[in-house]
């Protein structure tokens, strides 16, 4: 079955009325740009969908169906799109799952997790880990997965072996089939109606049963397939492991890739997460030695085994926190990371002398030595997880980086590598590298491939003819773990052999009489439909050059679902950048093409980032797309824009005194009108003026802080250069604030109770800034002429570095810090408050709930745990609200571009319950923009700490 396009006899425009007769325009994406950046998912194809449906609800994928049956449109569903083999992309309809599939409920005190397939893996592993359980399967891209992809993919990973995968964990299912009819196996009714209505198919699925039980070499065959991890086509275990044909339905869903049903909520047995776990880097001489030791661990009650082969080792040799070992290393040099978990340090240490008795007479290079430190363990597995990604970094750019995933018997697994890094030498293919889970016969290999010539292609298709050969020869699966997709589609036959493949599509017809599902995968009569569609990655900009579009980062940005993500900024200004250097514009339809993607780029690419870097704390390169938009943003101001920059950079003091004017005017109306009437009278102007803000309910009064330093006559802590921000500056709190105080107030009352003697920037300090706001727009030069004048004031105020600089807002610290070129001690306030500040204080804990936002600056900072801890000395209970990364406030704009920030805090609200009545958080302007959304007031940390170190009314300081 080949993927279909639309019936001839129907047009992509009667599809889409048909649609917006059932979905809101918002929902239904048809712009050029999006429907491109929609087009890519983690694997090495593009597929551009003629319309992008974005579903809330069973009974809108019910409706999907109905419409894209009447046109005989295939669709495509899709949650997270970290797919690898090409299953989450069609030039159809592309089905994305909205908001409304988030729910998760524990049942049974953990035993079990009810998840619909919008929750990301590690969410619910975050939900079920204070009853000390956990979600069997494991994949190394569970931060961002899925549900619904991880069911639809039998996901499994690096701990769960094929004992606790998705299909073995499975409890209970709903699905909704090809017709529209939903089916909930966990529940008696839905499954006696079924039986009532769909008795055909169910009759059908126990025939096939049968069959396969009267053949016995087929049952055989069936049976040694599933010993180890397999994706390769349907799991047509369910026909032998289940008598029930429901059981049997349910289970055919799992792996299926969406070609069989759509699975609206999955109900997951659950592990233990084992509180005691040690972990250790072993190495070896050669592969075939690690290899040995692996069947020797096999035996053992080990969690996890990870091979690493000697090219992978030398791609994070010298990596800091790593052994020394990696720097020198012999040719064939292997690593083996080793893990074991346990109840109790007894049980672990138990443990670990019975795995280092297995490998008593295995040759090591250095002594086995395992560690608890949850950081360094942390550091091991991290770089484990990211050996796909690195490849990619370190490939040439314009070619795309590829990651095949294929399973032997584990007898074999020695003969396999060493065959694997044959066949890389045979078809010129030295820098790629092989992992895996070793204790199953899993094994990765990533390598670089050109894609741009025939004959490039025609060297990948060689590879994978050899790699299919030998894994057919030793009994192997062609894909483990990560899905049959299109890549792997062309031979799946010969892995199965005629018979189970004919069966394979039996069920397809079955399951799916008209190819309406995810058409094209798994079951595929085109030989060559893993050489068709391939994505290209021109070269764009040094800044993302290396990105491989896996999707990590997209859990973190505050615009993903809104405009773009992350990595659909990267497709877009790549197609933007092919188009321009190829000249792809000789004719008007060529211009009107590249000047739409060029026009919606503007606002969905540039305008509505955030550019707050988080994306770059889940992208195992460090990519920051925020640079690349800051630069754009640059590339974009014209003279006159550059001129005013630098004229707000000369003459900072009197934009600042224009704001606070500004803002004291705004107030004086406010109270008078009204925060309805202000917003009426802001929209009704910027008809006339666009450049002016919109109006926020809870916008700041005008600070009236007087910066200046007093000698104290107690100074028990020594001195502390404080640097108020230009937001702490200016801004006060808001009309409707309980704490009146500016920010800079509350800081020097409570730096003194704690003893330090607070001291400033000699001079004006009006003029100074750290850049940060020149640096959003993408003025360089200003935000580093700003920088440069308040290092030279503070290096004198700092008695040439001698005292600390604490900085109040963390977006500034974070600037200073990663751009500062003198020496001196910027120090973060949440840094400050909680190593030097609140051992010095005595707290009396008044609140009884409150919520905590750490700043993008502060999460990348590292000061999540920090700023969480001063909460905690202040409230009996602190609350991180789920779904909330980055505010979306983004300096100003919050101001101008508020549909961002409303975007990003959508989920606020319904994170926080009735005993929150204060957030906190580390930066004046994110401030706004929660207060609003959440409908309480949110402060920086010191108003809380301040009010938390005075002594309850009636009792004495002491």
């Amino acid at each position: 079955m080949n993927a279909l396009t639309l019936d001839p006899g129907l047009s992509t425009d009667a599809l889409i009325r048909d649609l917006a007769a059932h979905f809101p325009a918002d929902r239904l994406v048809t712009d050029r740009l999006r429907r491109l950046a929609w087009g890519t998912d983690a694997s090495f194809y593009r597929l551009i969908p003629r319309v992008v449906v974005v579903v809330e609800s069973e009974e809108e994928v019910q409706t999907l169906l109905g419409v894209c049956r009447t046109h005989a449109a295939p669709v495509t569903f899709r949650a997270a799109g970290t797919s690898l083999s090409g299953q989450a992309v069609t030039d159809s309809v592309l089905a994305v799952l909205g908001e409304g599939w988030q729910d998760a409920r524990i049942l049974e005190d953990g035993a079990a997790i009810a998840l619909q397939p919008g929750v990301v893996g590690a969410e619910a592993n975050r939900l079920l880990a204070p009853l000390g359980r956990k979600i069997g399967p494991d994949p190394a891209s569970i931060n961002s997965a899925m549900v619904g992809g991880i069911a639809a993919n039998n996901s499994s990973g690096m701990c769960c072996g094929t004992a606790q995968n998705t299909y073995r964990t499975l409890r209970s299912l709903k699905v909704i089939l090809h017709d529209g009819t939903l089916l909930d196996t966990g529940s008696d009714l839905s499954r006696a109606v079924f039986t009532q209505r769909h008795k055909g198919l169910l009759d059908s699925l126990l025939a096939l049963r049968n069959e396969v039980l009267a053949d016995f070499s087929l049952t055989r065959r069936i049976h040694d397939k599933f010993k180890i991890k397999n994706t390769t086509g349907y799991s047509l275990n369910a026909l032998l492991d289940y008598e029930d044909p429901i059981d049997i339905l349910a289970h055919l869903m799992i792996g299926s890739e969406g070609t069989l049903g759509f699975i609206s909520e999955v109900v997951l047995d659950t592990v233990p997460d084992h509180p005691h776990k040690a972990t250790t880097l072993a190495f070896f001489e050669t592969a075939e030695i690690a290899a040995r030791a692996v069947m020797e661990l096999k035996r053992t009650p080990v969690a996890a085994v990870e091979l690493i082969d000697a090219a992978g080792l030398k791609s994070i040799a010298g990596k800091p926190g790593l052994p020394k070992i990696l720097t020198k290393l012999p040719p064939q040099g292997t690593a083996l990371l080793i893990e074991v978990h346990a109840e109790t340090a007894e049980q672990m240490n138990h443990q670990i002398g019975l795995l280092l008795v297995a490998m008593a007479d295995v040759p090591v290079l250095e002594p086995v030595r395992f560690t608890t430190d949850p950081s360094q363990r942390e550091l091991y597995w991290k770089v484990r997880k990211g050996l796909f990604p690195l490849v990619g970094a370190l490939r040439q750019d314009g070619t795309t980086v590829l990651i095949e995933d294929i399973a032997f018997p584990i007898r074999y697994l020695a003969d396999g590598v060493v065959e694997l890094q044959g066949l890389f030498e045979k078809h010129g293919y030295e820098q790629g590298i092989i992992f895996g889970h070793a204790l199953e016969g899993n094994l990765h290999f990533v390598f670089a491939q050109d894609f741009n010539s025939p004959e490039e292609v025609a060297r990948y298709a060689a590879l994978m003819d050899d790699v299919t050969d030998m894994v057919v020869r030793f009994g192997g699966s062609l894909k483990a773990e990560h899905g049959t997709g299109r890549n792997m589609a062309p031979f799946v036959e010969r892995e199965w052999g005629r018979q189970a493949y004919s069966l394979m599509v039996r069920l397809k017809n079955l399951l799916d009489p008209d190819n309406l599902l995810n058409a094209g995968v798994i079951i595929n009569d085109d030989p060559e439909i893993h050489l068709k569609n391939l994505k290209p990655l021109p070269v764009a900009d040094a800044i993302v050059d290396k990105c491989i579009e896996c999707g990590f980062c997209e859990v973190k940005c505050p615009s993903a679902g809104f405009t773009l993500s992350p990595r659909q900024r990267i497709v877009g200004w790549r197609e933007l950048s092919r188009r321009r250097a190829e000249g792809v514009t000789v004719t008007a339809e060529d211009k009107a093409v590249l000047d739409d993607l060029a026009g919606a780029y503007d606002y969905a690419g540039i305008d509505t980032c955030a550019a707050c870097g988080l994306c770059a704390t889940a992208c195992p390169m460090g990519i920051e797309t925020g640079a690349l938009i800051r630069k754009l943003r640059g590339a974009a101001k014209t003279e006159r824009q550059r001129w005013i920059g630098q004229k707000a950079a000369d003459h900072y003091d009197t934009m600042l005194t224009a704001t606070r004017l500004g803002l004291r005017a705004a107030s004086m109306a406010r109270s008078l009108i009204g925060n309805t009437g202000m917003k009426a009278l802001l929209d009704t102007a910027r008809k006339i003026i666009p450049a002016l803000p919109h109006w926020r309910s809870t916008m700041p009064t005008a600070s009236k802080a007087k910066i200046k330093t007093t000698i104290r006559d107690e100074i028990v802590n020594g001195g502390v250069v404080y640097f108020p921000s230009c937001a702490a500056r200016t801004m006060g709190p808001s009309a409707d604030d309980p704490d009146k105080d500016p920010l800079p107030v509350v800081m020097e009352r409570l730096l003194n109770r704690a003893g330090f003697q607070v001291f400033y920037p000699n001079g004006p300090v009006e003029s100074l800034c750290c850049g940060q706001p020149f640096q959003s727009k993408g003025l360089d030069k200003q935000a580093n002429q700003k920088l440069s004048e308040l290092e030279k004031t503070l290096w004198w105020a700092s008695n040439a570095g001698q005292y600390p600089v604490l900085m109040d807002t963390s977006p500034c610290a974070f600037r200073a810090q990663t751009a500062g070129k003198e020496r001196l001690q910027f120090v973060d306030i949440t840094d400050f408050l909680h190593d030097r500040v609140l051992p010095n204080l005595k707290i009396y804990r008044k609140e009884k709930a409150v919520t905590v936002h750490c700043t993008c600056s502060g999460q990348k900072m590292g000061n999540t745990t920090k700023l969480k801890a001063l909460a905690a000395a202040c409230a009996e209970r602190v609350v991180t609200p789920a779904g909330v990364t980055c505010c979306g406030f983004a300096g100003d704009k919050g101001f101008f571009t508020p549909e961002l920030n409303r975007h990003a805090l959508r989920r606020l609200g319904k994170s926080l319950d009735a005993d929150i009545t204060e957030g906190v958080s580390t930066s004046r302007t994110c401030e706004i923009g929660l207060s609003e959304m959440s409908g309480i007031p949110y402060h920086s940390i010191a108003y809380l700490l301040d009010r938390c170190s005075t002594p309850p009314e009636g009792l004495a300081e002491d």
